[in-house]
């Protein structure tokens, strides 16, 4: 069956999907599977295919923001997908997290407008407690660099307007860090009744105490998005291991 905005044939997916905002990302990651190949290119969504030690698997750009994100991840799991791992970029709130960091989200604060029309207000995000814990293992086997796992805060803002938006509130009750899809994953998966997690790695900081100019284009949050793609493939493993 075709997906009609993935464009991809549902017999081509597998049941692990690492997902991600940018095509080229998805295409990097696909660099690393053995025989890959890619299915479709529609819109922001760019989808390849192939192996990483013996376990097949799917590459998938989702673009920016939860509302085009959680079209994918629906369509995605239309097709067969029964595990999806998020790997992407977000902003830190932590002094002891900086650039270069890595966080494995545990769950997303929701403060984006999508989830509110899927589920009820105090309806969690929350990720998949074996697939977090096997993306924090692998985190932390491969090294070199900050590894922490927590709550994370899901955004629709990028540049703020005249609302502030209340990054202190979030930061005083305990969140790492902020993006804008994570909640959408959660969320998606909870209701179709599948796994995902998130690895995200730090390009800045969001709290405006700490942050001085933002530039996510270092050498520093390359070597972290390289890290946290080789993460996720381990993390993979791992779990077709655990079947």
């Amino acid at each position: 069956m075709l997906m009609p905005i993935l464009q991809v044939n549902s017999e081509d997916i597998p049941e692990f999907v690492i997902v991600c905002g940018d095509p080229k990302r998805a295409e990097t990651i696909s660099r690393k599977l053995t025989n890959a190949r890619e299915l479709a290119f529609s819109r922001e969504y760019r989808t390849f295919v192939g192996t990483y030690e013996g376990v097949e698997l799917a590459v998938t750009s989702h673009g920016v923001g939860c509302p085009g994100a959680a079209v994918c991840f629906e369509e995605l799991i239309r097709a067969g997908a029964k595990t999806l791992i998020r790997v992407g970029t977000a902003g830190s709130y932590r002094a002891d997290t900086p650039a270069g960091s890595l966080v494995v989200s545990t769950a997303a604060i929701r403060t984006d407008g999508l989830t509110k029309q899927l589920v009820p207000d105090g309806f969690p995000a929350v990720a998949d407690s074996q697939v977090a814990e096997a993306l924090y293992k692998s985190a932390v086997a491969i090294g070199a660099g900050v590894v922490r796992k927590g709550i994370t805060v899901t955004l629709d803002v990028f540049f703020n307007g005249v609302e502030e938006v209340p990054h202190q509130k979030y930061k005083a009750a305990g969140a790492l860090g902020v993006e804008m899809e994570i909640a959408a994953l959660y969320v998606v998966a909870a209701i179709r009744g599948v796994r995902a997690g998130a690895i995200v790695a730090m390009d800045g900081f969001a709290d405006a105490d700490l942050a001085a100019e933002y530039d996510p284009n270092t050498n520093v949050v390359a070597d972290a998005v390289e890290r946290e793609i080789n993460t996720a493939l381990q993390a993979v493993v791992k779990l077709a291991k655990q079947g």
